[in-house]
């Protein structure tokens, strides 16, 4: 297997899974395990690599919601989520995981980033969702909170500490952010909507701050594997949204829930039974 194929089929597994409830950290671990990239590449540049395709990610969300972002611009008597306003609330979202991601962030990769944790997290992730859909389905209340500019300043706050549970490889930072808006009375497409926009400054400190640690290992052998990863991330990231967007429209996340489930149990037993025999 090549090289730049491996770095194609990451492209894809990072678009596709970058803002959908399924753990985008936890399947490029996955992906990369089965493609063994790192053996084609080396350990360094692998982990380089999948930190960099984050910002084509970062880059769908921006193209996917262009008034959305220019709105942040710094304005008198904006309200809602624009302006200073709409600034803060993204800095309230971001400043807790940035925070224990940059306090704990060598442990986190030396004991989480590990097939079986993932497919813990997976799991556990699962779980989450099913439990709140089937809680909130029983319930048939209304809403709090059905639009992002309707958020309150606890709301994002609130937010931004569930987050810190996407720091577990395998949870999500989508599904951590959706399903802790949810359980605070945000509508389900709002809190995606609002999830979109919080992983932009979180994900992009984390890209910037692992890249800069790279730099001394980039070659120009390097950047055609590069350049594959971030354009296919970036375009299949933008489509993801979209669609994911109207999936929301007609369904719950309860597919994702069970999607999860699979996955980590497929990862469990296939783990088990390639471990070498003691």
């Amino acid at each position: 297997m090549s090289a730049l194929f491996a770095a194609f089929v990451l492209g894809m597994v990072e678009g596709l899974t970058e803002y959908l409830p399924v753990s985008s950290t936890g399947h490029l671990i996955l992906a990369g395990w089965l493609l063994r990239f790192d053996h084609l590449v080396g350990k360094d540049v692998a982990q380089m690599f999948e930190i960099f395709i984050q910002l084509g990610a970062i880059l769908a969300v921006v193209a996917a919601y262009p008034r959305r972002f220019v709105g942040l611009w710094p304005r008198r008597q904006a309200t809602g989520f624009a302006g200073p306003r709409g600034l803060a609330f993204l800095v309230l979202a971001t400043l807790p995981a940035a925070l224990v991601g940059l306090a704990f962030h060598k442990r986190i990769k030396a004991e989480l980033f590990h097939p079986l944790m993932v497919a813990a997290g997976l799991a556990a992730g699962a779980l989450w969702i099913l439990l709140l859909e089937a809680w909130k389905a029983r319930r048939k209340s209304p809403w709090r909170c059905d639009a992002v500019d309707a958020l309150r300043w606890s709301d994002a706050l609130a937010i931004g500490l569930f987050q810190c549970l996407a720091l577990w490889p395998g949870m999500s930072r989508s599904s951590s952010t959706i399903l802790g808006a949810m359980m605070i009375g945000v509508e389900r497409k709002a809190a995606t909507e609002f999830s979109f926009f919080a992983a932009v400054p979180l994900l992009a400190a984390a890209a910037i701050f692992d890249l800069l640690k790279s730099l001394p290992l980039l070659r120009a052998e390097h950047v055609p594997l590069l350049a594959v990863g971030l354009g296919v991330s970036g375009a299949v990231a933008f489509l993801a949204v979209k669609l994911f967007m109207r999936f929301l429209s007609r369904h719950t996340l309860v597919a994702f829930g069970w999607y999860r489930l699979a996955v980590a149990a497929v990862v469990a037993a296939a783990w088990w039974g390639l471990r070498p025999a003691a």
